[in-house]
């Protein structure tokens, strides 16, 4: 896929007209359909879509707001109707209805995939324009807006809904409750303050009042029954050849590969598909990326390459507890809702996360004034502000450089003498010299303040004991990982910062001595369970480096399985 660097570009991407060839796949694929003026092919929150190539008639597709459609294209013959959710398997973002008689072609959503995942020639240009199209609707094109939260700009809970669709790359809008479009909306739908926030789908056909992360996410498209290995199967038959559980850079890669190379693969995801890396502002080291890329943009198109191969995704999903059976039965994952599956392999993905600070009433501002990523929603508390990032890696150096050109100063907080010692030189380099940056070493946040949002820190210099007071909305906490393993059995050996082990560092531990072969070099303590990314004890922590381990893990799980292609 090659980059969209214009309005045009993103244009010309969203709506190519299908050739005789392309249309004959399609065909071969699908079956042919009379659809009658007026009616809707689907609508907003609609799932398991099909795809619509129209040899006849004309379809538009539309969005409402305030009562009224907002037409985004009427599409017409050799079109195709349909955007990212019928390739990840999500819910409509917007509704398609035909305009008089229509003859076309529908592609049901499984056998799309197919098609996408074996004949490039057909999916390029799909794939290409299901980008670009969820690209406009995201920038809003024709007054689009999608799901609306509707909450108050320093609520927690707002923000926890509005940062899921987000880094779920799900179209909508955040609509302060306390602004006159807000106050609007919750008269007319009768929402009153103890039921905020809320989420508007559809222009309020369906609203969700205080929902969970998961009532939101069934709506959304993200969660639905977990796969099973044979559509055709019993309901408990529940197995996959690879579960891999993390979606970061090495789950992602993981899932690709395994995918495209005909294992029956399981990706169970926390929150959203990228991890840590996904919230990177610039990733500038990235092979391919001569000018860089954002993490989201990256995770993402590994996100939709890895659903081509027909890869499953299931979000949110927290894995509780793995029951190892023996090196010949399959491994059992429970789940934080109480669903099971069985997988023959298991992939450890989950990477790490950033540590709290240990600073007084810090708990009280996540997600209301401290941040774990510096992305454009988080950017947005910042403008023309004076902003605290904490942490002296390459993620800090990122963030400090990017809301720089947002916020009027940026106080870089490292707790070392020089900034050198833990950031790539090219960007220190950068942030010494950004006017706006100010770094101050040997210095600790010790104390946050505020009413229901971050108003004020202070920070100590650790060397000479001087305490500071900062007026500032917003701190972004980019220090030090912790490896995400509390779940894990204590079979699984780690190392003593708690990351796990692998390779040669399991000869000798109890389930390999006396076994018939040597432990792959991603595989852990338990034959058939491995380890990739961050989350792997003596692994480069870097985004090319994460990948080469999902990679190198998957060629692992072949060795195991028998099915080395």
């Amino acid at each position: 896929m090659h980059d969209l660097t214009s309005a045009d570009d993103l244009l010309r991407a969203a709506f190519p007209k299908l050739d005789d060839s392309q249309i004959a796949v399609l065909e071969r694929a699908g079956t042919r359909r009379q659809c009658s003026g007026g009616e809707f092919l689907f609508r907003t929150g609609d799932v398991d879509l099909s795809l619509y190539v129209i040899l006849a008639g004309e379809v538009e597709v539309f969005g409402l707001h305030d009562c009224e459609e907002t037409s985004v294209v009427v599409s017409g013959p050799r079109d195709f109707v349909g955007d990212v959710s019928m390739l990840v398997g999500g819910a409509a973002v917007i509704n398609a209805r035909c305009q008089g008689a229509v003859e076309l072609i529908e592609v049901r959503h499984r056998e799309l995939r197919r098609v996408l995942a074996e004949v490039t020639f057909v999916s390029e240009p799909i794939v290409r324009a299901f980008l670009a199209r969820r690209a406009r609707l995201e920038a809003g094109v024709h007054g689009f807006i999608g799901l609306q939260v509707l909450g108050a700009a320093d609520s927690h809970a707002a923000f926890h809904l509005h940062d899921f669709l987000t880094k779920n790359h799900i179209p909508h809008r955040f609509t302060d409750a306390d602004g006159e479009e807000g106050l609007a909306l919750a008269r007319r739908l009768a929402l009153t303050h103890n039921q905020l926030p809320a989420v508007v789908i559809d222009d309020g056909a369906t609203v969700l009042a205080r929902p969970t992360l998961l009532e939101l996410a069934r709506v959304a498209g993200t969660r639905k029954p977990l796969p099973r290995r044979d559509p055709a199967a019993a309901a408990s038959d529940r197995s996959v050849d690879l579960a891999i559980v993390g979606s970061g850079p090495a789950g992602l890669a993981a899932a690709v590969y395994a995918a495209s190379e005909g294992l029956c693969t399981l990706v169970l995801e926390r929150f959203a598909p990228g991890g840590q890396a996904g919230s990177s502002s610039l990733i500038e080291n990235f092979v391919g990326f001569p000018t860089g890329v954002s993490g989201a943009d990256l995770t993402n198109r590994a996100y939709l390459q890895a659903n081509r191969f027909d890869a499953r995704f299931y979000t949110p999903a927290q894995v509780t507890s793995l029951r190892w059976q023996g090196p010949t039965l399959p491994t059992i994952l429970e789940l934080d809702d109480g669903e099971s599956l069985e997988a023959r392999c298991v992939l450890i993905a989950t990477g790490a996360h950033y540590r709290r600070l240990d600073a007084v009433n810090r708990e009280r501002f996540d997600g209301s004034g401290v941040y774990y990523a510096a992305t454009q929603m988080e950017a947005a508390f910042c403008e023309g502000a004076t902003v605290i990032i904490c942490g002296g890696g390459n993620s800090a150096g990122q963030a400090a450089m990017y809301l720089s050109s947002k916020a009027a100063k940026v106080l870089l907080v490292i707790r070392a003498a020089d900034l050198r010692r833990s950031m790539s030189s090219y960007l220190s380099r950068r942030v010494e010299t950004k006017e706006n940056i100010e770094i101050l070493a040997d210095t600790e946040v010790r104390r946050m303040d505020g009413g229901t949002h971050l108003r004020a820190v202070e920070l100590e210099n650790v060397r000479t004991g001087e305490r500071r007071r900062v007026e500032t909305p917003a701190v972004f906490c980019l220090i030090g990982a912790q490896p995400r393993t509390d779940w894990l059995p204590p079979e699984i050996v780690r190392d003593a910062k708690g990351f796990v082990l692998t390779g040669r560092e399991v000869f000798d531990s109890p389930h390999w001595i006396g076994a018939a072969r040597q432990p792959c070099s991603r595989e852990t303590s338990l034959p058939g369970i491995f380890a990739a990314g961050d989350v792997r004890s003596g692994s480069v922590k870097r985004v090319a480096a994460a990948v080469g381990d999902g990679a190198t893990a998957v060629e692992c799980v072949h060795e195991v399985l028998g099915t080395y292609l």
